[in-house]
């Protein structure tokens, strides 16, 4: 019996952690499973033509929000090809709605609802080992965790919920003998703990009662496999890692000891559970070894006490301090756009606070209604309208109007493009001290954009650099912009910005001219991977305190050498006229 587990990913870099735990599990157990992972950007007919030539008896597909679409398709579709095929679904999307997709594709045999692994272990031992389709569907009625059909009366049975695992009980994801090759040029995700001891009404944890962590020294002994390989990037799925203080602790600490100077480890975490002795700790890192993402949503009180987050965020402004000033930890803070009582005037506060926190990345999101979630079941109580199709996005709430959602995008794409990107770190610092706040800043650049219809073609990196000095350009000549602001001086922070990122071939059209004495030619011939650049002003000075300051530098960029943080090319500053 050939059985076929199916993963659809967002994009190629990522890979399905689910479908490998079910193959492992199985495994382990003496029942042999193939994987085949596709992408939605795949066509439906070349994933159909993949599959059909595989001829599988069984077939499980892997549902998210993100793939949920094409996944129905392919069943509808495949169905046509094979009638015999048994097809499953499982996964988050539709584990809180089994009997509305069993209606919705009378092809499906069957849905597996909540933690996989041993139910799909139960689903496909009775699969082999019952000879006829009646006998089949009397194994079934003794699984649990199942919805199927009977696929003679097209009846449909739902079967009580399934009991948890011992989470240390399953199987390491990876292993030794793929050594990885897989997943080579993907990201690596791994699980040390399931569930999350908060209760946010936007996630799934909202009904999910319980936390389960995976033993410490298997989690240690699976890390070192990691680092062993030198794998670039391990990705850790739970949802809230840092929960249990001593936990996190022992984990970081050892990926400190033992760091190979490669592999980097990213965390999503609540960051006012970081205390001085976990900073203290985290201090000792690698510059890169470690990536946090904290989910901050909001800082209104109201909107974060609505959705049962409760955060004190003095505690995290002074921890994302603390690391910022390290600089040593990259740092992703999230906002959610949609939430309860947060209307436009209150999302760009938080968008400031945020701001001001200085993270290397800030992801502004917009509210996702998932099937299942505490918030779900209060949509209608607080106003709340998303897309009847996934993944299921806010359009408007009764704080928040279509208009200020799709003003919203168009300043996430500024965000993105200027903030995200890393490549405008200078510019953008000068010109925040002639805009009012630091969402006025991307607002007004998202304006620019919209006006003059740029948002709708794709640029090349240096034309971002060209339409900002466009934009402010635009803005010297308004009466209410301050007579301060220097043109020159931004014209050489975009430059700086520029050669930080790589060594153009091409000069900007905003560089001012070089000139062309000995010294300038002898420096630029030390090597293909530098570059020379004579500044006027003081470059430093002016982005932190938007002051234009003349002060004549030459510039060398090392391109052999990088910033982990960053990855800016690193510089130094001579004396033009220094023997």
């Amino acid at each position: 019996m050939k059985i076929l587990l199916v993963a659809m990913n967002a994009k190629y870099i990522h890979s399905n952690p689910a479908v490998y735990s079910l193959q492992c599990y199985a495994d382990e157990n003496g029942i042999q499973t193939d994987i085949i992972e596709f992408t939605i950007n795949q066509s439906i007919d070349t994933i159909l033509q993949e599959l059909y030539l595989l001829h599988p008896d069984f077939i499980g597909f892997s549902c998210y929000i993100w793939n949920i679409e094409p996944i129905r398709t392919l069943v509808r579709e495949y169905a046509k090809l094979d009638m015999h095929a048994s097809i499953w679904l499982g996964g988050p999307e539709v584990s809180h709605a089994p009997l509305h997709f069993m209606q919705e594709l009378p092809a499906l045999t069957g849905i597996m609802c909540g933690e996989g692994e041993a139910t799909f272990l139960e689903v496909i031992r009775a699969a082999r080992t019952q000879a006829s389709e009646t006998d089949f569907i009397e194994a079934l009625s003794s699984i649990k965790g199942i919805v199927y059909r009977d696929r003679q009366t097209m009846q449909i049975f739902e079967n009580p919920p399934r009991l948890l695992l011992d989470f240390s009980s399953l199987p390491f994801l990876y292993k030794k003998e793929r050594d990885l090759d897989v997943f080579r040029n993907r990201i690596v995700y791994y699980e040390s703990a399931r569930g999350c001891p908060f209760r946010c009404s936007y996630c799934l944890s909202s009904i999910d009662k319980t936390t389960r962590i995976r033993d410490t020294s298997l989690v240690i002994n699976e890390l070192h496999f990691f680092l062993e390989l030198k794998v670039p990037q391990v990705k850790f799925i739970d949802r809230t890692f840092n929960f249990e203080k001593s936990r996190a602790m022992e984990i970081w600490e050892y990926l400190i000891l033992q760091d190979n100077k490669i592999t980097n480890f990213h965390f999503e975490i609540k960051g006012d559970l970081l205390d001085e002795e976990q900073l203290h700790l985290l201090s000792k890192a690698r510059p890169g070894l470690f990536q946090f993402e904290i989910g901050v949503q909001s800082t209104s009180q109201k909107t974060l006490e609505t959705i049962c987050r409760r955060t004190d965020l003095s505690k995290l402004k002074q921890a994302v301090d603390s690391l910022r000033k390290e600089n040593r930890i990259h740092l992703h803070l999230d906002l959610i756009a949609g939430l309860p009582y947060e209307d436009a005037a209150s999302f760009a506060a938080s968008f400031q606070d945020v701001y001001a926190m200085r993270p290397n990345q800030l992801q502004l999101g917009f509210l996702k209604l998932l099937q299942g979630s505490l918030l779900h079941s209060q949509a209608e109580q607080f106003g709340i309208v998303v897309k009847e199709y996934p993944p299921y996005e806010v359009v408007k709430t009764a704080w928040l109007s279509f208009y200020d959602i799709i003003h919203l995008k168009e300043i996430e794409e500024m965000v993105e493009q200027y903030f995200n990107s890393g490549q405008f770190t200078y510019s953008l610092q000068y010109l925040e001290h002639f805009f009012e706040n630091s969402f006025q800043m991307f607002e007004a650049l998202a304006l620019y954009y919209t006006e003059n219809k740029i948002h709708l073609l794709q640029h090349a990196r240096i034309r971002r650099y060209e339409i900002l000095l466009d934009c402010m350009l635009s803005l010297t000549h308004t009466a209410s912009f301050s007579p301060d602001f220097s043109i020159p001086l931004l014209k050489e922070l975009l430059t700086l910005d520029a050669y930080l990122r790589e060594n153009l071939k091409s000069r900007p059209s905003f560089a001012a001219l070089q000139p062309h004495g000995d010294k300038g030619k002898s420096r630029s011939k030390e090597s293909l991977q530098s570059h020379t650049e004579l500044f006027h002003f003081d470059l430093q000075e002016g982005a932190q305190s938007g002051k234009a300051v003349y002060l004549e530098k030459i510039c060398v960029f090392d391109y052999d050498r990088r910033d982990p943080m960053t990855h800016n090319a690193y510089y130094m500053l001579t004396d033009p006229y220094a023997e």
